[in-house]
């Protein structure tokens, strides 16, 4: 018998937890990985210990780790962990295997992601880590997301719109052009992959080598499925409207017309996303959802896909 190793999504022996190809991708120094000793239960009851020491904050339970590659293991921290652990939620079905997949499609469709993946707790449920993309070792770069950027805060996060993100990006960073075509991109993709939860602390900006940049994609999740009565399409609204989002509004609004995107790299990143779609489908099913839990995602990306005639045939 065979499974999938929860890092890459390939194929490997019953007996195996992960992949060589897997742990690699964590560490060249890594020849296997124990599980989280800790339990789903355990895990939450840490991260509400910790909540008032964690640099990230959000909805969703989060704790700080640190990978010890001479133990074979990740270790919570409560200061200068290197990775973002978030354990199973009990309010939401799936959270973790819902955005590891969601950010695997993100990547997919050429949007720059940090290292993450699924790992294992004591009992083996899933949690989902990602690789702080901030800090480097003790060298920390300058992160500011789009509510500071605005002068908004967590309480008012929703309080704003799509376009005017549009100013934000055009003034901070060093080269607007090419991240206001990234930005776009990343609109469409949200789109496409029910997340709906887009808000001002989900999109942030980067020093980077003496550039600043949008910082790589975080928190991407199919919200839809994951509330299941989801009555929004987006977090932001955009051209008036959170729901009922046509081509019009995506394409010719936001990206002709506020982000003044030349044809060419329309359909430059049109492509990107017509490319992926493949991919995605296949990421879908080799994922670590439910069966029942696949076909809701397929589903909210076969409705959204037919309602952009671009991807009519796609």
């Amino acid at each position: 018998m065979s499974k999938r190793c929860p890092i890459t999504y390939d194929i490997i022996p019953n007996n195996q937890q992960y992949s060589k190809k897997g742990l690699v991708r964590l560490s060249g120094a890594l020849t296997q990985l124990a599980p989280i000793p800790f339990s789903t239960n355990e895990l939450l009851q840490e991260a509400a210990k910790r909540a008032d020491k964690l640099s990230i904050q959000g909805v969703q339970p989060k704790l700080s780790a640190r990978l010890s590659t001479t133990k074979q293991r990740f270790e919570l921290v409560d200061r200068g962990g290197s990775y973002i652990l978030k354990p199973q939620n009990p309010l939401y079905n799936q959270l973790p295997e819902n955005e590891d997949l969601s950010m695997r499609l993100a990547k997919a469709a050429g949007i720059k992601t940090p290292l993450h993946a699924l790992l294992c707790d004591k009992n083996g449920e899933f949690i989902y880590c990602i690789k702080r993309f901030d800090r480097k070792g003790k060298q920390k770069f300058a992160l500011e997301d789009f509510a500071q950027l605005s002068g908004n805060n967590r309480n008012t996060k929703y309080r704003y719109s799509m376009e005017k993100l549009i100013p934000i990006i055009q003034q901070y960073t060093t080269y607007p052009a090419i991240e206001l075509a990234e930005f776009w991109l990343r609109v469409m993709v949200n789109f496409l992959i029910g997340n709906e939860d887009m808000h001002l602390k989900n999109f942030s900006l980067l020093r980077d080598k003496q550039k600043i940049i949008l910082a790589p994609a975080y928190d991407y999740i199919n919200s839809t499925i994951a509330l299941t009565n989801a009555k929004e399409e987006i977090a932001l609204p955009l051209n008036g409207k959170k729901r009922n989002l046509t081509q019009k509004d995506l394409i010719e609004y936001l990206g002709r017309e506020k982000c003044q995107l030349p044809e060419v790299i329309i359909n430059k990143q049109l492509n990107k996303i017509r490319y992926a779609i493949p991919v995605w489908r296949q990421l879908i099913d080799n994922s670590f959802l439910t069966v029942a839990n696949q076909s809701l995602y397929h589903h909210v990306l076969d409705n959204r896909l037919k309602r952009l005639s671009v991807f009519i045939n796609v």
